[in-house]
């Protein structure tokens, strides 16, 4: 049985960090590609970052680059958000996701499994 379980959200004030993790069971985690995206309420999910399965390559959003870092950990079937510098507007349900393909992309349409979320909130 395939899981990602998203955990490290909670409230925060802008300028402060947060760490997610994403722990993953039931596929072969080191083979896939991990990405991170975010929804905020009224709008669409949109992509947060990716790694590639080995971690030679991340990609990030425009709005997240310099502030938000992916790492993963292919020991511990575990893939990281480092979130610093975090904006009102970085408020969101954060999901987890993996990419058979392996590369990383920035569609989640070619995201395979999916975590349930959770809930990262930065008050002004």
């Amino acid at each position: 049985q395939v899981q990602l379980v998203e955990s490290g959200g909670g409230l925060v004030q802008a300028g402060d960090s947060l760490r997610l993790s994403c722990a993953t069971s039931g596929f072969t985690f080191a083979s896939y590609a991990m990405g991170w995206f975010r929804q905020a309420p009224g709008k669409e999910r949109e992509f947060v970052a990716a790694i590639s399965w080995s971690g030679g390559s991340s990609y990030y959003a425009d709005s997240v680059q310099g502030r938000f870092t992916i790492s993963r950990d292919n020991a511990k079937n575990t893939v990281y958000l480092e979130m610093n510098i975090l904006k009102p507007e970085d408020t969101a349900v954060y999901y987890c996701a993996a990419d058979a393909l392996g590369y990383g992309s920035r569609w989640s349409s070619e995201y395979e499994y999916w975590g349930q979320g959770t809930q990262v909130t930065i008050s002004s």
